[in-house]
């Protein structure tokens, strides 16, 4: 599903390069649950962004879905992103204005998703996640282990193929950590295919493989 071929990712300045990312060759296969660990600054966040065509390699090639990514007009590749991935923030990223049905409906709305269907979509997840009590409130009025499930919620209401979670914990405190966590383990064994970057050693274990970077590169 997914592969990357000899990534890197560098800033330049006028005289010098630093990498990021260095001669990174990565290999996800379509049903796995992947944990990408490495200590601060070791690229994780970059590969994840990459890999959610977020960002783009300075050097190497990557594929998705036998797609070459590298290659692709922005419009093919906005697409590709729109429909197969969603991606989980560790700052929740949802928008203040909007009620929590309303931050779920986002993504579906912009998948040109019909009106009944979105209403029946959001009416599931919500009873899914037993947050239909909380449809009508505000980022603000939610705890912060809510406003994760709410981001995760969003995240896979389009049932994409592949979800990307970056430190889905970090904000948690332990049981709401836990929580988030058996979510995308159910998701994981309803066949979705999963790639987080964790710090924790206990929630890396939920995947079916962890990934160590160091330095911008695999460890082997």
């Amino acid at each position: 599903m997914i592969n990357l071929k000899d990534v890197s990712k560098f800033i330049e300045s006028k005289y010098q390069r630093t990498f990021i990312l260095k001669g990174v060759d990565l290999e996800i296969k379509e049903g796995e649950f992947v944990s990408i660990m490495g200590p601060s600054g070791s690229g994780k966040s970059t590969l994840l962004n990459i890999i959610g065509m977020l960002d783009k390699p300075s050097e190497g090639e990557y594929y998705f879905m036998d797609e070459p990514v590298h290659k692709l007009r922005e419009k093919r590749i906005s697409r590709i992103h729109k429909e197969h991935i969603g991606f989980i923030f560790q700052a929740y990223h949802l928008i203040d204005e909007l009620t929590v049905y309303e931050n779920i409906e986002t993504p579906l709305i912009y998948r040109g998703v019909k009106g009944k269907e979105r209403a029946s979509m959001i009416a599931e997840m919500l009873d899914k996640f037993k947050m239909v009590a909380k449809k009508d409130l505000f980022p603000e009025q939610l705890s912060g282990g809510q406003q994760q499930l709410v981001g995760v919620v969003r995240a896979i209401i389009g049932k994409p193929k592949l979800l990307l979670a970056d430190e889905p914990t970090g904000n948690l405190h332990s049981t709401q950590g836990e929580e988030v966590m058996d979510v995308l383990k159910q998701l994981h064994k309803e066949g979705m295919t999963i790639v987080q970057v964790t710090h924790n050693e206990k929630f890396a274990e939920y995947g079916s493989r962890i990934i160590q970077l160091e330095d911008g590169r695999v460890m082997d």
